[in-house]
């Protein structure tokens, strides 16, 4: 078995049980904790163990996740890899680049070229991502080597307890130099692709600073963190204030300048769902972007 199909967890107080872990520390469910101990994957100190096996401070408790087989077709692409470990692989994605497979691109996505890669580094797992970005917004890819740490990082997300900062150029000059934007978002239809800020939508927070702006007051670069991630909330809100992205054709309109929305995931901040150290991921700005933010007429 490879690192990434084995949980070590230590155990750091004294007098509770292998179940008692599992639920209360791990948040395993009943049903997977039984699971685990029904197929003999629960190892306490190297040896298979139950679940009212006693524990004690310094033990090491180890979960075995039975090897699986990736539903995605695995294709040889080249992903650009930010940092690696052996719960989660997060890369930088390209503008352009779907993340997960649809029905018009089946095989040139993140997860393809992901599930290639862990074929080719002999790790028997599904790929499992944390969070999406839209085709054409650029930026950082969690992807989560086994169930737990999926669950636990889908957590965090869930709980708005990552941080997740980015780079938007938006149209105009954006009037005050910071400001938060709390106005809720919502889908008017079930089939609609757009949102709308709408007083029925669910609770939607961006704060957002400005870097730097344009001389003549037609483009503006901007600094968000996102309190709440709804889907297309900085889009949303954005347009909602006045300026649209550059180049976001459903929000605003296309711009010469750019081929596709200005907008990128550059840095991410969350609890590593194992360890618990403090992963801090950052990404750079894409060339697009880049030739962009070189032009001279941009000041701060």
């Amino acid at each position: 078995m490879t690192n990434e199909n084995i949980l070590n967890y230590t155990i750091q107080e004294n007098d509770k049980t292998v179940k008692s872990i599992l639920r209360e520390n791990l948040k395993f469910s009943k049903r997977l904790s039984k699971s685990l101990e029904l197929s003999n994957n629960i190892y306490l100190n190297g040896n298979t163990t139950k679940l009212n096996k006693s524990v004690f401070r310094g033990d090491i408790l180890s979960i075995k996740f039975e090897e699986e087989e990736e539903s995605f077709e695995a294709v040889n692409m080249q992903i650009n890899i930010l940092y690696e470990d052996t719960d989660l692989l997060i890369v930088n994605k390209p503008p352009y680049m779907v993340v997960h497979p649809t029905k018009s691109h089946q095989n040139d996505t993140i997860a393809n070229g992901v599930a290639y890669y862990f074929k080719q580094k002999g790790i028997h797992r599904k790929v499992r991502l944390v969070n999406r970005l839209d085709m054409n917004t650029s930026g950082i890819v969690i992807i989560a080597k086994n169930p737990y740490a999926h669950n636990e990082l889908a957590n965090q997300m869930k709980s708005n307890v990552v941080d997740k900062y980015y780079y938007a150029i938006v149209k105009g000059a954006v009037e005050k130099d910071e400001d938060i934007i709390n106005e809720p978002i919502a889908r008017l239809k079930p089939d609609d692709i757009i949102r709308v800020v709408n007083p029925s939508g669910k609770e939607c927070i961006t704060h957002y600073q400005v870097e730097n702006r344009l001389i003549d007051g037609t483009n503006t670069l901007v600094k968000l963190k996102l309190e709440t991630g709804r889907t297309h909330q900085i889009r949303v809100h954005m347009k909602y204030i006045g300026h649209p992205i550059l180049g976001d054709t459903l929000y605003g309109q296309e711009s010469s300048l750019i081929e596709r929305q200005a907008l990128h995931c550059y840095e991410m901040k969350f609890q590593q769902p194992i360890t618990k150290e403090l992963i801090n991921i950052r990404c750079p700005l894409p060339n697009d972007m880049t030739k962009l933010l070189s032009d001279e007429k941009f000041v701060r």
